[in-house]
């Protein structure tokens, strides 16, 4: 005695998979882990107090020269010695009192493999959903007594 499987009932779990990797791509980069790019201006920074790679979460003493005014900053760095000359991302939004600036060469967020490897890992997981579904409404297979 076989089950029947109707279309329409594999059409449902398809249909589902096909949405959800479909919203999950229109819906952009930042979905699975693409970071926007830093705003801000680039200057050059001459470091003031280093700071030792060794020490947990180092931050250098840096100054900067914006709009012809010099302000302190402080740097996510280490390595760097007194008087080394850095080039640094300084925000968009630098108000008054201590910047906090990141070196200008280097790119935070993530590698571009991070978004067609998310949704090939999507689309396996909605077919493991869907082959869920196909064995929850098959029911237990019955095998007979011998």
């Amino acid at each position: 005695m076989g089950i029947v499987l109707r279309w329409n009932t594999l059409a449902v779990a398809v249909l589902a998979g096909i949405a959800i990797v479909t919203a999950v791509w229109w819906a952009g980069p930042g979905m699975l882990g693409t970071a926007a790019a830093a705003q801000g201006t680039t200057a050059q920074a001459t470091v003031t107090r280093g700071a030792e790679c060794s020490a947990p979460e180092p931050q250098e003493t840096v100054e900067i020269t914006l709009d012809g005014q010099q302000r302190t900053g402080v740097l996510d760095a280490c390595g760097h010695d007194q008087d080394d000359r850095v080039d640094v991302r300084v925000p968009a939004a630098a108000g008054d009192g201590d910047l906090e600036v990141h070196l200008a060469d280097v790119v935070t967020g993530h590698d571009d493999l991070r978004r067609p490897i998310g949704l090939a890992l999507l689309a396996l997981s909605c077919l493991g959903g869907g082959t869920y579904a196909f064995l929850v409404h098959r029911g237990p297979r019955r095998t007979p007594a011998g």
